[in-house]
C-alpha cells in the first residue's frame, strides 16, 4: 500500500530502488514500472515495487533521465523557500570552503547542490547560469530570485543574470538553445556581458556572453596554482591553453619562458592580452596551431620545453566515443613525454567523466610505457571545491588532473 502523496506515483525496478538509497538521483525511463498521467515538469513521487517512497523529483518526459531527485524528505514540498534554502546552503558551503576567492566561483553544481539541471557561476557581479533541465526551467523564475535574494541577505549584489542556454544538451529535454540576460519582465538595462576578475593574482576579462561554457573555466583554479609553484626557471608549453590562464600563471610563477598555444586565434588573442594586461608578456610568446600536429613537429625539431601542460577540451562526451578519446590522450602524452627530457615535469588533465580516473591513469602509464620513460607522481588533485564531488554520484566527479616528473 502506498503512502498517500499529493504528487502523482511512478514506481521503478529493483535496480533503480537501490540506485536511489545508495545516494543516486537520477531515474532512467527503462527503470519505470508503472507512471501516474502528469505534464512534463512535474514533482512526482517515485516508490518501490513494493510501495515504499524513495523520494521526489522532477519528470523530464523527453529525457531518457525520466526523473532527477530532488529530496528523500517526505516533508519537503517544492515551493520558493525550499529552492531558497538549497540555495542558501550551496552559497554558505561555497563561503566556507573558498574563502577570498568567493568573488568569482561556481555557486550552484547541479546534482551535487541538490539542485539537478541547474548551474550558477559567479563573476563578481554577474551570475552566470545555465539550465538543463525541464522541470528546472519551469521553476526558473523562481529560483533565480531566490538566488538574488539568498546573495543580498548575506551582502552580495549582483549586476544582473546572464543565461548560457545555447547548449544541445537542452534539446533532449525538449528546450530551446537560447543565450542572453534573464529579465522577467522581457526588458533589459545590461549593455556588456563583459567582467574583470582577478584569480590567483591575475586579471582576465570574462566575457559571459561569448566564453566557453559559461565564461571561464573555473574548475582549475588551485591546480593552476600547482603549475605555478614549479614553474620557477622553467620552459614551458602550454597545449590547449584557451585564454591563457595555466601559461600566466606559469608565468607569474617565475618561468623563464612560456609558449601558449591554441588551435583557435581568437583564445590566442586573448591569451595574448591577458598576458599584456598583467604585464607577464615579456618572457612568453604564443602559438596558434593544432597540437596534435604541433608536438609531433616539435619533437621532430628537437625543441626544447622542461614543462608541459596538456589541458584538453573533454574528448568524450559519451561511453561510445571513450576509446577514441582514450587514443587521443594516449597521442597528446606520448609525444610530450617523448618531447621532455630526464628530469622534465608534465601536467596532464582529462576533465571528461566519461573518462573514468583508473582509464586515464592507464591510457597515460601506457603513454609512458611507449615512450619508454617512467613517471615520478608529484601529486594528484581534482576540480576546485567549488565544484563538489558526491561520492555517490560519479557524473559530479570529471575533472583528473597529474603533475609528474619524468624519469
Amino acid at each position: 500500500m502506498k503512502t498517500q502523496r499529493p504528487y502523482p506515483a511512478f514506481t521503478v525496478t529493483k535496480k533503480a530502488e537501490a540506485s536511489i538509497k545508495a545516494g543516486h538521483p537520477w531515474v532512467y525511463d527503462a527503470e519505470i514500472t508503472y507512471a501516474d498521467e502528469c505534464e512534463n515538469g512535474s514533482v512526482v513521487d517515485v516508490f518501490s515495487q513494493k510501495g515504499s517512497w524513495l523520494g521526489a523529483g522532477l519528470l523530464s518526459t523527453h529525457s531518457k533521465i525520466r526523473v532527477r531527485l530532488l529530496s528523500r524528505n517526505a516533508n519537503d514540498d517544492f515551493g520558493y523557500e525550499f529552492f531558497a534554502r538549497r540555495i542558501g546552503y550551496a552559497i554558505d558551503y561555497r563561503l566556507t570552503v573558498m574563502g577570498d576567492d568567493f568573488s568569482s566561483c561556481r555557486l550552484v553544481f547541479g546534482e551535487a547542490d541538490g539542485l539537478p539541471g541547474l548551474t550558477v557561476d559567479k563573476y563578481e557581479d554577474i551570475l552566470s547560469t545555465q539550465v538543463l533541465s525541464y522541470g528546472m526551467e519551469m521553476r526558473k523564475d523562481m529560483i533565480f530570485s531566490a538566488l538574488t535574494d539568498e546573495l543580498r541577505a548575506r551582502g552580495v549584489n549582483i549586476r544582473g543574470i546572464f543565461e548560457r542556454n545555447d547548449v544541445a544538451i537542452r534539446e533532449l529535454e525538449g528546450l530551446d538553445e537560447h543565450k542572453g540576460w534573464y529579465s522577467p519582465d522581457s526588458t533589459s538595462a545590461h549593455e556588456s556581458a563583459c567582467v574583470d576578475i582577478t584569480e590567483n593574482g591575475i586579471m582576465y576579462t570574462v566575457d559571459v556572453e561569448n566564453g566557453q561554457k559559461t565564461g571561464f573555466f573555473l574548475d582549475q583554479k588551485y591546480n593552476r596554482l600547482a603549475v605555478a609553484k614549479i614553474a620557477k626557471g622553467k620552459k614551458v608549453l602550454d597545449c590547449f591553453t584557451h585564454t591563457g590562464s595555466f601559461a600566466l600563471n606559469a608565468a607569474k610563477g617565475g618561468a623563464a619562458h612560456v609558449t601558449a598555444v591554441d588551435v583557435s586565434q581568437i583564445a590566442v588573442d586573448m591569451a595574448r592580452a591577458n598576458a599584456a594586461r598583467n604585464g607577464l608578456d615579456k618572457n612568453m610568446d604564443f602559438i596558434c596551431a593544432d597540437v596534435f600536429e604541433l608536438l609531433p613537429k616539435l619533437c621532430e625539431e628537437h625543441a626544447d620545453y622542461d614543462f608541459i601542460i596538456l589541458d584538453p577540451p573533454a574528448f568524450t562526451k559519451s561511453r561510445k566515443t571513450v576509446g577514441q578519446a582514450g587514443r587521443g590522450y594516449k597521442e597528446i602524452n606520448f609525444r610530450a613525454m617523448k618531447l621532455l627530457p630526464r628530469g622534465g615535469y608534465l601536467a596532464t588533465c582529462s576533465c571528461s567523466h566519461f573518462m573514468p580516473q583508473e582509464l586515464f591513469l592507464k591510457t597515460v602509464a601506457s603513454a609512458a610505457a611507449d615512450a619508454g620513460v617512467q613517471l615520478k607522481l608529484i601529486e594528484a588533485r581534482r576540480q576546485s571545491p567549488d565544484h563538489p564531488t558526491l561520492l555517490d554520484v560519479a557524473e559530479t566527479d570529471y575533472l583528473k588532473f597529474y603533475l609528474f616528473q619524468i624519469i
